[in-house]
């Protein structure tokens, strides 16, 4: 796992049980952000065992800016058939509005492929919605490079919120 990266007043460092609060309204600003709707209210308890238990599905960093988080990047293990390895799915990278083109989102994103890589895994892969040109900008001067896919979402009839 990433070791505490320090910058500008602040640090990036794996998030604890007792950021939970404070990522879960950094998530409900990121859904807004991106026209998502709202998040639950109880989302910090559902994230809880899904960071934290004695077997995550995903792991999360969090940019601790003079004691208040700013941003952070949520990211889970997965595999792909085509190239028979290992990648990390980045769910989400977020910065708040104040705090944007300060560099953390930059660090924050090399935090993660740092991450992924001390994990084994051969890429980081995401996806952004087709009219957020700033954060297309972004990933492309990062060195990303985009897929022509079109993402799907299918429910299975079992409660979001369960």
């Amino acid at each position: 796992m990433l070791k505490d990266t320090a910058k500008q007043d602040g640090i990036i460092r794996p998030a604890t049980e007792a950021d939970l609060p404070a990522i879960a309204r950094l998530c409900a600003a990121h859904a807004t952000f991106e026209r998502a709707g709202s998040v639950s209210a109880d989302l910090a308890t559902r994230l809880k065992p899904m960071l934290f238990s004695a077997r995550p599905r995903a792991w999360c960093l969090v940019v601790d800016h003079r004691g208040e988080l700013i941003g952070y990047a949520t990211c889970s293990p997965e595999f792909s058939t085509w190239q028979a390895s290992d990648y990390v799915h980045l769910d989400c990278l977020f910065v708040t509005e104040p705090h944007r083109g300060e560099g953390w989102g930059k660090a924050l994103l090399n935090a993660v492929k740092k991450t992924a890589a001390a994990q084994g895994a051969a890429q980081v892969q995401w996806q952004t919605p087709n009219w957020n040109t700033d954060a297309i900008r972004f990933y492309h001067r990062a060195g990303a490079q985009a897929l022509p896919k079109v993402r799907f979402s299918l429910p299975t009839g079992i409660p979001e919120s369960s």
